[in-house]
């Protein structure tokens, strides 16, 4: 007995001494003085391995020592942008109340706040029958609160040490342009380098004057002083063949309108926009394309629609005035497109299969024949169409983006506020704009400067990555294209090309992003079943072409708290609470649904002489 359990411990020793060495091996690579930083993502665990074991090999060659990355994983850029908002307000909070200064009950929805208006005092209105010394009171406290409020906007933002207050991360990494835009407008990041003082020359091809990373293409934003776009993506379909041709469609889906037809219907798989950026995001571009197919049909040329942005843009417009030069059909066919658009979103709800929490789901179940087709980001989609080509060489499934429907939208990296390793957080910004990180992204594992072990099938952001007109770009091109996974000269991958098909004005849809999602949620998720119900009713009774009354109905928009259009809609999300529109708006679309379940079965019957179905 004593001999078998001598040979067993001694099994288990040499069974267990690799994994030992091993952990040491791993945990040698960091010495307690080598540099730490925390970055919050909602990368997948490829590019978190990909991009720690890169900066950190990248950080050693030049400045000796290894990087040891703590990545905050939390969820989508919804959930990440609630953490951080509540991180941030605690902390200051914290900070400014242990100097012994008051915190009034208003101050921790404000300090993130993106509209405060520090210049204008609060317009305080006379109240019915109120005396002139309490009306001069009341406007001398409304004053003070407003001039108490201003001082902690302006703390929050004039402090970036650390030893002040901080979220305890470095980086924000990865998420679209929206998200990081949106945290800088609430505070929560700030510049890497002094005005003037960025590194620009790493940004710029030698001896020309061409962007490596530019500011802005075809109105998408791709860098700024504070967010760095470090990869693109493309917005679009995914689409599994075996399942088009059970569905009897005759093509596969290739305009985001294709996802309307009535043979997809319980066959879509989509992601709730409330909890995906890259959904949200898809859904934006398709109320993009819908305004400018409005405007198109009105008679305006691209040149037309540029000198009407450019003079917008020039003046400042107010909400029901137009400039000099605009003539009110073109804003009128902007507003109709953005209405077609939200129609657009809502035929495509009333076709899903579900709404699931995240984004990653629909390219697999895609491939696995459980939807049909999808919205997906263009990287989970071509990744998930490799990943599940049959032995034979067989496609299961494709991705397309649709044509003048997806623009190029970057994906950034910022510097949070109070950055606890600020050094090496700048140092990790250069790196992912170098051609050694950008290699990351596209090269095939194993190959020179490329990934370790994960093919990312992301699009690199540098102009160096893709064909050019410019010799030495265009040499850069050849050399990358030769190591990439995916071919960079293809127009439908190529970033630059895809912006000559898709050019974004920020004023169409920009500050609708948020609206998108909560209507959305609320006329296609919270109101899943009565929405179902309805078009189900609708296509039971010939369709939405032999129910004109009821496809009227159901495109209807909430009158509460006040009607909702293109132009109130930005006014309603920032000044009502949200809890209380999006229950106005899912009541509204429950009984509407309803209605028109009850309109389209009275069509039927008118249809058939009166006789229900069960007679």
């Amino acid at each position: 007995m004593f001999r078998n359990g001598l040979i067993l411990s001694l099994a288990a020793i040499v069974i267990a001494l690799p994994f030992v060495f091993q952990q040491r091996a791993a945990t040698a690579r960091w010495d307690s003085e080598d540099p730490t930083l925390v970055i919050i993502t909602p990368h997948n665990e490829a590019i978190r391995y990909e991009f720690a074991r890169g900066f950190s090999r990248w950080h050693q060659e030049r400045f000796g020592q290894p990087v040891r990355i703590e990545w905050r994983e939390i969820g989508g850029t919804s959930e990440i942008a609630r953490y951080l908002t509540a991180e941030y307000v605690n902390a200051f909070r914290a900070w400014y109340t242990g100097q012994g200064r008051p915190w009034p009950a208003a101050a921790s929805s404000l300090v993130v706040q993106t509209s405060f208006d520090t210049e204008n005092p609060p317009d305080v209105q006379r109240r019915d029958g109120e005396s002139d010394q309490a009306y001069r009171a009341r406007v001398e406290q409304e004053r003070s609160n407003w001039e108490q409020l201003r001082e902690i906007y302006h703390a929050f933002r004039h402090q970036d040490d650390p030893r002040a207050f901080t979220s305890k991360i470095d980086l924000l990494f990865g998420g679209g342009a929206y998200d990081h835009t949106k945290a800088y407008r609430q505070g929560l990041t700030v510049a890497p380098w002094p005005a003037g003082e960025a590194p620009t020359e790493r940004w710029k091809a030698d001896n020309t004057k061409v962007d490596l990373v530019p500011r802005e293409i075809a109105g998408a934003t791709w860098r700024t002083d504070t967010l760095f776009g470090c990869a693109v993506s493309t917005f679009g379909i995914c689409y599994n063949f075996d399942r088009i041709a059970d569905l009897g469609l005759k093509s596969p889906p290739s305009s985001w309108d294709d996802l309307t037809s009535p043979a997809y219907f319980r066959s879509l798989g989509i992601a709730d926009p409330t909890k995906s950026g890259s959904v949200s995001k898809a859904f934006e571009l398709m109320v993009h394309q819908k305004c400018y197919q409005s405007v198109c049909a009105a008679g305006f040329d691209d040149e037309a629609i540029e000198e009407m942005e450019r003079i917008l843009g020039e003046a400042e417009w107010e909400t029901g005035a137009l400039p000099h030069g605009v003539p009110r059909e073109y804003q009128d066919a902007i507003e109709r497109g953005w209405l077609d658009g939200v129609r657009l979103m809502q035929r495509i709800g009333a076709n899903a299969r579900y709404f699931t929490d995240t984004s990653t789901k629909i390219p697999v179940d895609v491939s696995m024949g459980n939807a049909a087709a999808g919205l997906a980001i263009d990287f989970y989609g071509r990744y998930q169409a490799q990943t599940s080509r049959l032995p034979d060489g067989r496609n299961v499934m494709a991705y397309v983006t649709p044509k003048g429907g997806s623009g190029a939208d970057s994906d950034p990296v910022s510097l949070l506020r109070g950055a606890e390793h600020r050094e090496t957080a700048v140092r990790f910004i250069e790196f992912v704009l170098s051609e050694e990180g950008q290699r990351l992204w596209t090269y095939a594992p194993g190959t020179p400067g490329g990934p370790e072990k994960f093919a990312l099938r992301r699009i690199p952001i540098r102009r160096d990555f893709f064909p050019s007109e410019i010799p030495r770009l265009q040499a850069r091109h050849e050399h990358h294209l030769q190591y990439a996974v995916d071919d960079l000269s293809d127009p439908t991958i190529n970033p630059y090309a895809i912006a000559e098909q898709f050019v974004y004005h920020p004023r169409w849809t920009a500050s609708h992003f948020g609206v998108h999602r909560d209507l959305v949620r609320a006329m296609c998720i919270d109101s899943a079943s009565e929405l179902k119900a309805a078009w189900e009713a609708i296509l039971e009774s010939g369709g939405p072409e032999a129910n004109p009354e009821a496809m009227n109905l159901l495109g209807q928009m909430p009158d509460l708290p006040e009607p909702l259009n293109w132009r109130t809609a930005p006014g309603i999300v920032r000044n009502y609470d949200r809890l209380d529109y999006m229950r106005q708006w899912t009541s509204f679309f429950r009984e509407n649904y309803r209605l028109v379940r009850e309109r389209a079965k009275s069509a039927r019957e008118r249809s058939s002489g009166g006789r229900s179905d069960a007679t």
